[in-house]
């Protein structure tokens, strides 16, 4: 496994793992791929499925103020007990309650975990892991979390309710071989959570240019092993599959009797492997290959003009791809009528089972598998991470800590910055600064200049009125007095009382 997850700081000695804990990590949120998470560990003591989280509760204990314990101070990592709702929903309770990473406290044994079982009170087991699947509506998580098996899990929450405290690191790494890194998304033509990245990371594609290598791979089912295709080649599975029930795709809108078919998934997903053969194989940037699927995506997605020879075309057209050279590739490979193997598509097959891809969309970088949110700014900053010490592309450096890194690739700077200034988020740039302190200096400057002529004159009203009551208003010759005194009151004047 490529994620490393670990107790750091040996704070206690007695839990430190040097290989890690067991875990699964989330399908949603974003993991900081290359960095880590290191911080105290608080047990809320609850499931965590009531969106009113108190934070005055659970382990180890603090110091009470007014009858209640103190809130878990920030930052944190708040473990949650398994069961009752979502894990989806349990993570985001956490994250509304301040928590940086959260984790899952399995409460069942694995069936191999001979220990597990026999020191646990629940006499059921699982012969595998959960996977922490998004439930549809976690686009809003955006803090990192894992699952961890029951035997480390229980040491780690008898260590909290003990009132000792615990660090635990959450870290991401990623094989980094050289000065290229390679990357691969699967998915199929109608899979809504990968749209928004395909029509948006093209510029980030060809920015990286030829230091990243990418390869889009569909996702086919073999109709064979599902035995869609009978021993004599019949088609069981109906408009399911193509090749006489060889090749097969869900049905989109779940409706085999209109809308957009299986075989119709299958055909578009052949297309779009032979456009990536002809346009972006050579070089894995393939920026005709991305145009089609923007195209395609914009004109051609809904069910009345997926499989729309005109609609298709005219992706062709305004992509720049030669349609004649796709469909002799789609005939040449071995077609989708026939009982016959198709060469593209069997490739498919046997690449997603080495890969082992269940789970649609994944991505991966260098061989490791991406989890967490599937976006532009996600597997930019991934294959940043991915890159040999030292050969990091100028293009990371600029954009990776930018709070919006693929706006920064497409308009040359942070958002939020000046001119091609890439101050990361969280600082001043020099040019702001210089500006700010300008702009104080100058308010400032105002101010005192406006209280100086102020005070002057208040000082000029307050003499006028001492000279008025005291003094007389009208000149006496002979006197020695300096004549009508209001005349001093009312402007400069040379004589001096002082000499």
């Amino acid at each position: 496994c490529f994620t490393l997850f670990s107790v750091t700081t040996q704070i206690p000695h007695s839990l430190f793992k040097e290989e890690g804990y067991d875990h699964r990590e989330a399908l949603f949120g974003i993991p900081p791929y290359g960095g880590s998470i290191a911080q105290n560990v608080y047990y809320a003591d609850s499931d965590l499925c009531d969106p009113n989280v108190d934070t005055t509760r659970g382990y180890p204990t603090r110091k009470k103020t007014g009858g209640k314990m103190e809130p878990w101070p920030s930052p944190y990592i708040l473990m949650v007990d398994r069961g009752g709702c979502t894990f989806v929903k349990k993570v985001r309770n956490a994250q509304r309650s301040g928590a940086s990473g959260v984790i899952i406290a399995d409460n069942t044994c694995l069936c191999s975990d001979a220990e597990c079982i026999a020191s646990s009170d629940n006499p059921t087991c699982e012969t595998s892991e959960p996977i922490m699947a998004d439930d549809g509506s976690g686009s809003d998580i955006s803090i990192p979390s894992f699952l961890m098996f029951k035997r480390d899990a229980d040491k780690v929450k008898e260590q909290l309710i003990d009132d000792h405290p615990v660090q635990l690191e959450m870290a991401w790494s990623l094989p980094t071989p050289d000065d290229r890194v390679e990357y691969d998304l699967w998915t199929v033509p109608t899979d809504v959570v990968s749209k928004n990245f395909l029509k948006t990371f093209r510029p980030v594609a060809e920015k990286l240019g030829d230091r990243a290598y990418f390869t889009p791979h569909m996702y086919i089912y073999d109709g064979v092993r599902t035995h869609c295709q009978g021993e004599n080649g019949e088609n069981f599975c109906y408009n399911l599959c193509t090749n006489h029930g060889k090749y097969c795709a869900t049905d989109p809108d779940n409706d085999l009797e209109k809308g957009i078919s299986g075989a119709d998934v299958v055909k578009e997903s052949l297309r779009r492997l032979c456009i990536w053969k002809h346009y972006g194989e050579k070089d894995g940037i393939g920026t005709i290959w991305w145009n089609y699927i923007e195209e395609f995506l914009t004109r051609c997605s809904s069910p009345d003009y997926f499989m729309n020879e005109d609609c298709v075309k005219d992706c062709y057209k305004h992509a720049g791809v030669d349609g004649d050279k796709i469909n002799q590739c789609m005939t040449e490979s071995g077609g989708l009528e026939k009982d016959a193997k198709n060469q593209i598509l069997e490739a498919e097959i046997a690449a997603q089972t080495e890969r082992g891809v269940v789970v649609l969309p994944t991505a991966f970088v260098n061989t490791a598998a991406i989890r967490g949110q599937l976006s532009s700014n996600t597997i930019f900053h991934a294959i940043c991470a991915g890159y040999a010490e030292g050969t990091t592309p100028k293009i990371c450096q600029q954009c990776a800590a930018c709070s919006d890194p693929t706006g920064c690739v497409t308009n040359g700077k942070c958002s939020g910055s000046f001119g091609g200034d890439t101050t990361p988020p969280g600082t001043v740039s020099t040019h702001t600064y210089a500006t700010s302190m300008l702009l104080v200096i100058a308010i400032f400057g105002a101010a005192g200049y406006w209280h100086y002529n102020k005070t002057r004159e208040d000082m000029r009203e307050q003499v006028r009125g001492i000279l008025a009551e005291y003094m007389p208003l009208e000149d006496q010759d002979g006197d020695g007095m300096l004549g009508n005194p209001m005349s001093f009151a009312s402007g400069p004047s040379t004589q001096q009382f002082i000499s």
